[in-house]
């Protein structure tokens, strides 16, 4: 390759994660005529096909295998730069790109942000709302809010909740139904089972394991669930973040393990002050809001 163009291989990495040009084009907001003007001036600069198409589908070949894996090696090398320089950022201006679940963003995330940007003028954030685990290492987020047990190794940040399970139901449902009190009580209660792969979680597996009375409506998912549950096809089992006014919060389920919520970064980023200083407001405002449930009955 006599002259490498860095804004092919970009456009060439893109089609290759998304296995289209059209899809490609979308991803990286160019039109899909540039996609492919730029594939073919990257092919007469190797001298060589790097897709064929087969059923009208994208296949790498053997060469475009060996073109993205120096590509992908290039892109982590340029992040990694990125990440560095951005490590020595002291100020307190810029964006800041957070993602996080949709349970706190559709709840607590839009009064904290609004607070925090008010106290930080010169800081603008990003909310990217995805239940999927971001990406921090190629910057497609610098900050992450997840639920997890442990986090990956690669990431550096804190526990900052502890999220219980509690059992709820709808003020329309309680008010002819018997007492739901305690755990003891269930057993006059139809409980909202899961269907698919929520059957397979520790809180559902000890429910069920107790012959607990169920509706006939199953599901798997727990904002559906919740949905369920206002118009009164059940009680509900749910960890405190899904939490909504039109339901009552009978008391915390004892079989439950609460959910562990952790605020993380990239080691290479925690010192970037506008980073920092939110991921410590944030694990501030969680820990003091009064939004989340403390009893332990």
């Amino acid at each position: 390759m006599n002259h490498f163009d860095w804004n092919l291989i970009k456009v060439f990495l893109a089609v290759c994660e998304t296995g289209s040009q059209v899809e490609a084009a979308k991803r990286i907001g160019v039109s899909h005529a540039t996609v492919f003007r730029h594939i073919g001036a990257l092919e007469n600069q190797t001298g060589t096909r790097l897709f064929d198409r087969i059923k009208g589908r994208l296949i790498l070949t053997d060469a475009g295998n060996e073109l993205r894996d120096i590509g992908l090696g290039i892109a982590q090398s340029f992040e990694a730069i990125d990440r560095r320089v951005s490590g020595r950022d002291g100020t307190i201006q810029g964006v800041v790109r957070l993602t996080a679940p949709h349970s706190f963003s559709h709840t607590v995330l839009p009064r904290y942000l609004a607070e925090f940007c008010t106290t930080h003028p010169g800081t603008q954030v990003e909310l990217l709302v995805s239940n999927q685990e971001a990406n921090i290492s190629d910057r497609s987020a610098d900050i992450a809010l997840r639920v997890v047990h442990n986090p990956p190794d690669y990431l550096w940040g804190r526990r900052i909740l502890e999220i219980d399970w509690g059992v709820y139901a709808s003020p329309h449902y309680l008010a002819d139904a018997p007492r739901l009190e305690q755990a003891s009580d269930l057993s006059e209660h139809k409980l909202i089972p899961p269907a698919g792969q929520l059957m397979r979680h520790p809180v559902f597996v000890a429910a069920l394991s107790k012959k607990q009375p169920l509706s006939p409506t199953m599901c798997d998912d727990l904002t559906a669930m919740a949905a369920l549950a206002v118009a009164a096809s059940g009680v509900a089992l749910l960890p405190d973040d899904l939490r909504r006014p039109d339901l009552k919060r009978c008391f915390t389920y004892p079989l439950g393990t609460p959910n562990t919520l952790w605020v993380l970064t990239h080691p290479d980023l925690r010192n970037v002050r506008r980073i920092s200083v939110l991921m410590d407001f944030l694990a501030k405002s969680f820990r003091n809001d009064p939004y989340w449930p403390s009893d332990k009955a």
